[in-house]
């Protein structure tokens, strides 16, 4: 069990969130987890429980090309990426899940780039 309280904070802040969020078949939900070192997003249907793409700073497209993985100019590729990709799929509006983290940050460059990319949440 995790005893760090700002882990604790955010596990409360996502189930929070998670309560009201849900993705369906039409609107699956961005997904988005941000580590020290990375930054991930996942486009998920909970209907039928699959991850439609998942996207990190770990994906081969962006890999070498950054800089840093850590920043918040790598966290706007990963929102242009996914985007492109949900696109490539014919999914043009999703519902945007912070997974408790603040929509500050990171975050907020993921949504930024999701957004330019041409993402409708």
């Amino acid at each position: 069990m995790r005893t760090d309280p700002r882990v604790v904070a955010r596990v409360r802040r996502r189930e929070r969130v998670r309560a009201r969020v849900r993705g369906t078949d039409e609107r699956p939900r961005l997904a988005v987890f941000r580590s020290n070192r990375h930054v991930y997003a996942q486009v998920i249907t909970d209907v039928s429980g699959r991850t439609l793409l998942a996207v990190s700073t770990q994906s081969p497209e962006l890999r070498g090309q950054l800089k840093k993985s850590g920043d918040v100019g790598a966290a706007k590729e990963v929102g242009l990426l996914v985007a492109r990709r949900c696109r490539e799929k014919g999914i043009t509006k999703v519902v945007f899940d912070r997974n408790g983290f603040l929509f500050h940050g990171r975050v907020r460059a993921i949504a930024e780039g999701a957004r330019e990319g041409g993402l409708e949440f």
